[in-house]
């Protein structure tokens, strides 16, 4: 990433975070900041240890991928990258710098680029089946419970994020699965390029032979995650886990708030679920803005006033800015940086 860029981004991400900080602190500031600072300290390293759990399995399933093509890779590489991968996601909007980055680490962990794509392409596609998977749980529940009363700027902010992801993974699995839909793409995008003489003409051949090689081998690495059912279906169920860990947060921040009652886990995983796929289309980096509007809108039918603001704070902190500042600080300390 240009350090242009990534400047960028950060004044983005700066700015959005002190808009968030006047609105949520401005009225009741003595409150909020009281809950803040009262928080039962149990329960906040248990918020953080869930945290470091949807880490810590999305790192097995990134070491899972990539040991069916290098089997010396190691969990403590895997585990890095998806650190760091979060510190790229954060600092770049819709989340667009952590797959590149995943890529980049792979490539300098010795593996090629058309491996390194299908270990990318392979954990996104169990990512996006997870999170679409807990989006139709929540959506089937809130239509049978009535969790949330109908207001119809949420109803199609949710099917909006919904059909995105449901969307993202249908490509995925066409990238992924239908390599003569690729090939199609790849010669229609060559063509273009020669057009712009961006490809010189008596090079067409040349570049889609070693495009329809790329494919190939592109294809025959995506079909090694579907092979075994079984180990597909563990893959699938530990990133369900992961996010159910990070879905269950403000139910834990809430305990430690010392209120056990408004927020039970089912209802803290259908109003997370709910809070994701409205922040997954939020263009500014981190979500920022998207995901607090969202989570005061749902969590605010089960508690109102300081508690609220206090929660959401404490969540954002938790689940964004705390792996944000150890990946810059991962950054820093190994003294890299993405140009």
């Amino acid at each position: 990433m240009k350090k242009s860029k990534k400047t960028i981004n950060i004044i983005l991400l700066l700015a959005a975070t002190i808009l968030v900080l006047y609105f949520m602190l401005r009225d009741n500031y003595d409150a909020i900041i009281h809950e803040i600072v009262n928080i039962n300290l149990f329960y906040l390293i248990i918020a953080l240890i869930f945290i470091f759990g949807y880490w810590f399995f999305k790192a097995i399933i990134l070491y899972d991928v990539s040991k069916t093509f290098k089997e010396k890779y190691t969990f403590k590489k895997a585990f890095r990258i998806q650190l760091l991968t979060h510190f790229f996601n954060a600092i770049t909007p819709f989340a667009s710098g952590g797959q590149p980055f995943q890529l980049y680490s792979l490539k300098k962990d010795g593996f090629n680029y058309n491996d390194g794509t299908n270990i990318v392409m392979q954990e996104f596609i169990i990512y996006q089946l997870s999170l679409v998977t807990l989006g139709i749980i929540a959506i089937i529940y809130n239509a049978i419970f009535e969790l949330f009363p109908e207001v119809k700027l949420l109803e199609y902010l949710v099917a909006l994020g919904f059909l995105i992801n449901f969307f993202v993974i249908v490509v995925l699995f066409i990238l992924a699965y239908f390599k003569k839909v690729d090939q199609f793409l790849v010669k229609i995008t060559i063509n273009l390029l020669i057009k712009f003489h961006i490809v010189k003409k008596n090079k067409k051949e040349e570049t889609l032979n070693k495009w329809d090689e790329h494919i190939e081998r592109f294809n025959v690495g995506a079909h090694k995650l579907t092979e075994n059912k079984l180990r597909f279906i563990k893959l699938y169920l530990l990133s369900l886990v992961a996010l159910v860990l990070l879905y269950l947060i403000p139910c834990v921040l809430l305990y430690g708030m010392g209120d056990f009652t408004s927020v039970t886990p089912i209802k803290a995983i259908i109003a997370s679920a709910y809070v994701m796929l409205i922040g997954s289309f939020v263009p500014i980096p981190g979500g920022t803005g998207g995901l607090e509007y969202g989570f005061i809108a749902f969590y605010g039918n089960f508690i109102t006033g300081p508690v609220l603001s206090a929660l959401m704070l404490i969540w954002r902190v938790v689940t964004y800015y705390f792996g944000l500042i150890i990946g810059a600080i991962m950054v820093n300390i190994r003294g890299k940086s993405i140009e």
